[in-house]
């Protein structure tokens, strides 16, 4: 495992990370289908084996158990590795919904801490705010005092639209933007990414695999249940996204698979600190870890990508 400096927050974080989301489960919905818990946690040793430091989740995955399941796999090893959690979605009271309001932050840190069996956060992350939020910038002033309080480490924002990233630069002393980055979607990769290395903002490239459908394991017939998110992508999308896929498989070889080639890509970005793909099992952190180690993507590799990209992989 390689490791990158995580922008001015100085933590030298594992350059692969283990991304929480899919093991909250689907009791709650916003996840990934069933789990089983003690596949999870191996899922997560495997992860220390391997040599990562930095474990990604959020208070609302699974409703508290991804939180819960990392407190319980990490009991021993919380001075060797950096945790980020994330807030905003409200499950506490009621149907869940946004909330960013100064209590409601200050006690949802409080709950994070009691799962992830810690009393701080190493970097804490507003989950999809509004962008009115974010111009307002009040709820960064909450964040500094809670930095303050030394309840959090750093603090920082997870995204999906570029723009929001450039404002809370503005708004925030932003340590790290999470945003989407992937083959499929690189939109962040100009002015946020110079944005953020001008002002050594650290960024984390979440969604990497495109919901799982860049690993190149799903087919245009797949099926989700209830619970995971995919369950209402239109199937026309879904056909999409298997296409790209497809499309991809010329990224394979013997040394590396098709998931590995897709985060290599991701890795081949130097203004990227970490990129976390979300696992669930020993075999998936095997797969997805062996990137740091891949071979890189050749000149003519990326250009054939530049190519699929301009036609729409059609």
């Amino acid at each position: 495992m390689k490791y990158r400096v995580l922008g001015k927050t100085g933590l030298k974080v594992s350059e692969v990370g283990f991304g929480a989301w899919a093991i909250g489960g689907n009791a709650h919905g916003n996840s990934y289908g069933p789990t089983d818990d003690k596949k999870s946690l191996e899922a997560i040793g495997k992860a220390l084996e391997l040599g990562c430091n930095f474990f990604d989740t959020a208070d609302v995955y699974g409703h508290g158990h991804s939180e819960e399941l990392l407190g319980q796999a990490l009991k021993g090893h919380r001075l060797e590795v950096i945790i980020a959690t994330k807030v905003g979605g409200d499950f506490y009271h009621g149907t869940p919904r946004m909330n960013f309001n100064s209590d409601y932050l200050e006690f949802a840190l409080g709950k994070s801490c009691e799962r992830l069996g810690t009393d701080y956060i190493d970097l804490y992350q507003l989950h999809n705010p509004p962008i009115q939020l974010i111009k307002d910038g009040r709820v960064f002033k909450i964040l500094d005092r809670l930095k303050a309080s030394g309840k959090i480490r750093h603090y920082g924002i997870s995204i999906h639209d570029p723009q929001e990233g450039l404002l809370a630069m503005r708004a925030g002393e932003l340590g790290a933007i999470q945003v989407a980055f992937n083959i499929l979607r690189q939109e962040a990769k100009n002015q946020l990414f110079r944005e953020a290395t001008k002002n050594n903002v650290g960024i984390i490239a979440r969604e990497p695999l495109a919901n799982g459908f860049l690993a190149g394991k799903l087919k245009a017939e797949s099926t989700f249940p209830q619970g995971d998110i995919r369950h209402n992508f239109p199937p026309d999308y879904i056909s999409q996204l298997t296409l790209a896929a497809d499309r991809l498989r010329f990224l394979e070889s013997n040394k590396r698979t098709l998931a590995q080639a897709v985060l290599r890509f991701v890795l081949d970005h130097k203004d990227i600190s970490t990129v976390i793909p979300g696992t669930k099992t020993r075999e998936q952190v095997d797969e997805d870890f062996a990137s740091s180690e891949s071979p890189s993507l050749t000149g003519e590799e990326l250009l054939r990508i530049k190519f699929l990209r301009e036609q729409a992989f059609a």
